[in-house]
């Protein structure tokens, strides 16, 4: 039905921006997207308001539509919120770390160094992201970890220079092999700090 089309859409557009593909500032056209999607403009409107409350769209009176935008000040605000939730998540993962959590850190950190060593920017971004994805399921608080991964997504875009470089790399990887080992060694306040 209609509303299932508006969810589609909504999805497909909300993938677009947050990979980047639609850069914030960039227009979005009822009448255009109406003719990629093959529909009516009435679910494009629907789903574009579905946008808008997620604040990943900005509709403006005689303006139109526009990807939103995030200020420097709200990138920054969203990136120290990030933090502190993830040192949170990385407390909670060595308070309740287990030997199937502790293998599972091991595999992780394997493939971040076979990326870094192997792989480009690319492929160390996705061994990062597993890396993360195993605290997060270790730290056994869904709710902590739905707000961790929506907030990472929203800021995903504006994040496209984080592992450009062999020292970037390298600097993580370190970073990474300390949060693992606090959390295997149940230490809560290094897992936290590091």
């Amino acid at each position: 039905g209609r509303g299932g089309r508006a969810a589609d859409i909504r999805a497909a557009l909300q993938d677009d921006i947050e990979s980047g593909t639609l850069p914030p500032g960039a227009p979005l056209d009822e009448r255009a997207l109406a003719a990629r999607f093959e529909v009516s403009r009435t679910p494009v409107r629907e789903a574009l308001q579905q946008l808008a409350a997620r604040d990943l769209v900005r509709i403006a009176p005689r303006q139109g539509v526009t990807v939103a935008r995030l200020s420097i000040a709200k990138v920054r605000a969203m990136l120290e919120y990030i933090s502190e939730l993830e040192a949170l998540a990385a407390k909670l993962a060595a308070r309740r770390v287990s030997d199937d959590l502790s293998r599972q850190l091991d595999d992780a950190l394997a493939r971040c160094q076979e990326a870094a060593v192997a792989g480009g920017a690319a492929e160390y971004t996705l061994a990062n992201a597993l890396f993360h994805e195993v605290i997060y399921a270790g730290c056994r608080n869904v709710y902590l970890a739905e707000q961790i991964r929506h907030s990472r997504r929203l800021i995903q875009r504006y994040r496209v220079k984080d592992f450009q470089t062999k020292p970037q790399i390298a600097k993580s990887l370190q970073d990474h092999l300390k949060v693992a080992r606090a959390i295997q060694s149940g230490d809560e306040a290094a897992a936290a700090q590091a």
